[in-house]
């Protein structure tokens, strides 16, 4: 009896070793290769939606080259969450330390009304590192999924100028797993500046704009932008804490050493504002030992400052208490890195990485101590120069303290300054809308992950396109995440077409 082809060869997927004639007999001579890297899965229309195999067939590729995409996504995503949880979570765990060491010290007594418990502090830290890690390895996986989605349909080749800066674009929507309510202008503006650096390396680099950004090439300029920050910031801090992130304003009012009824003190002084707790101001110099007769008409605000000290005398003592509170800031900081940008150097040379990072932490905490002792040391000298206390002598001593940064090494002093400069234009567009000057501002929702998205996308491009601009201990990290194979024509295959048939 005929067969159902009518006499033809029939599929290889009913038959893969041999071909059925019309006779019913075998015909090995008519055998076809089967490619065995090849996946058959017949019939696009045949397959259910959104099938790996409807995946793997429509966009022509073989199994090997899907278990190589999928295994690049795969580790991304993870070294992507092992960055973000542990950068975090490393963070996380030496505050609750610190946490734990201070009531300790302080005493069960001591916790206020309502302060939040350690087990609360550790089911909060728990969820942000989670959040984090999220954050970053979805940011990675989305990243390698759009490349290797768009190289595959389009070709490497012919997408090589734009398929990473649409990646980074689609990446930086990630943000929003950090939370849906949860704004992070700060971390935006930051990779924006991030991003505005790589700019200028790239302009510098160019024919056509290179002598437009020669100026960007000045060896101090670093230490002028922290000198504008922390402007910004302490003058923020003094007179509209308001417009300081809650962390950072924390972060400010544990490093700058002084009580919330001083801070108010000065800013009452300087925009002339008769005092409103003078005598909370008198209780608290009492309590820390300085018994003084406060003038509520003074126009120079060292005696609440620093009450019976001369000014040098608070200078010196402020500072050796402010290192001893910039230690713990910046050993995660050191440590935490080491253990993943040198994580192969580790098991060679331990003891010199390990002096390394220790030697960075005494430096860098001298930074921060001489940056906040310098801060009432400028301003202090300014207001008994001119007798007076205002807002632009105040504008002036808090820029000064920004020479500090030199103490930093040069390496970290841009990554400082990119830092605080975020912070200060953050909190430089809150007080101009906060003064009404824009009345749209409070409109925009999200605008964080668009400005994040947009600034992805330019680094990302980068890292594809103009990787000698990266420095290598940051090109090393993304090199380990990403994986983005050489763009050379030697080892570039190009994949067919996904409007053509297959």
């Amino acid at each position: 009896m005929p067969s159902r082809n009518g006499g033809r060869a029939a599929s290889p997927a009913s038959s893969p070793d041999k071909i059925v004639g019309a006779d019913g007999e075998a015909s090995p001579e008519f055998v076809e290769p089967v490619d065995r890297n090849s996946v058959d899965v017949g019939d696009l229309s045949s397959l259910p939606p959104g099938s790996c195999a409807r995946l793997i067939k429509g966009l022509g590729l073989t199994s090997e080259e899907y278990s190589k995409w999928l295994r690049r996504c795969l580790q991304a995503s993870g070294k992507g969450f092992a960055i973000g949880a542990g950068l975090k979570g490393g963070l996380a765990l030496f505050s609750i330390l610190v946490r734990l060491r201070s009531r300790v010290s302080k005493g069960a007594s001591a916790r206020k009304t309502g302060a939040m418990t350690n087990a609360e502090a550790v089911v909060i830290a728990a969820k942000e590192t989670l959040r984090y890690g999220m954050f970053l390895g979805t940011f990675a996986g989305t990243f390698v999924s759009v490349d290797e989605l768009i190289a595959a349909i389009w070709g490497k080749k012919r997408t090589a100028g734009w398929r990473a800066l649409f990646a980074g674009a689609m990446a930086g929507t990630s943000m929003l797993l950090t939370g849906l309510e949860t704004q992070h202008t700060s971390l935006a503006i930051y990779i924006l500046m991030r991003t505005a650096v790589l700019a200028s390396r790239c302009g510098i680099k160019s024919k056509s704009f290179g002598i437009l950004c020669k100026p960007l090439t000045w060896s101090h300029g670093d230490i002028f932008l922290m000198c504008l920050s922390s402007s910004q910031i302490l003058s923020a801090y003094i007179l509209n804490q308001g417009s300081l992130p809650p962390s950072y304003k924390a972060f400010l009012n544990k490093h700058g050493g002084k009580a919330a009824v001083v801070i108010q003190g000065i800013k009452e002084i300087a925009t002339s504002i008769p005092f409103t707790d003078l005598d909370g101001i008198k209780k608290h110099c009492n309590f820390k030992g300085a018994y003084l007769k406060l003038d509520p008409n003074m126009k120079v605000p060292c005696s609440i400052i620093h009450g019976n000290q001369s000014c040098i005398g608070h200078v010196i003592c402020f500072l050796c208490q402010a290192y001893g509170r910039a230690l713990p800031v910046y050993l995660p900081v050191y440590l935490i890195p080491a253990l993943i940008v040198h994580r192969q150097g580790l098991a060679k040379r331990p003891y010199s990485i390990l002096a390394k990072s220790l030697m960075g932490i005494a430096r860098s905490s001298l930074f921060l101590s001489v940056y906040c002792a310098s801060a009432w040391a400028w301003t202090c000298l300014l207001f008994r120069t001119f007798r007076r206390c205002n807002v632009p002598l105040l504008a002036v001593g808090t820029f000064l303290c920004g020479l500090a940064l030199a103490i930093e090494k040069k390496s970290r002093r841009i990554e400082i300054s990119l830092y605080c400069l975020a912070r200060a234009v953050e909190s430089l567009f809150t007080c101009v809308a906060d003064a009404g000057f824009l009345p749209q501002a409070s409109r925009l929702k999200r605008a964080d992950v668009a400005v994040f998205s947009f600034a992805t996308a330019i680094i990302m491009h980068c890292y594809a396109r103009e990787r000698d601009v990266f420095r290598s201990k940051y090109l090393n990290v993304l090199d380990w995440v990403f994986g983005i194979p050489s763009f050379s024509s030697e080892e570039e295959e190009e994949h067919p077409d996904f409007s053509k048939p297959h």
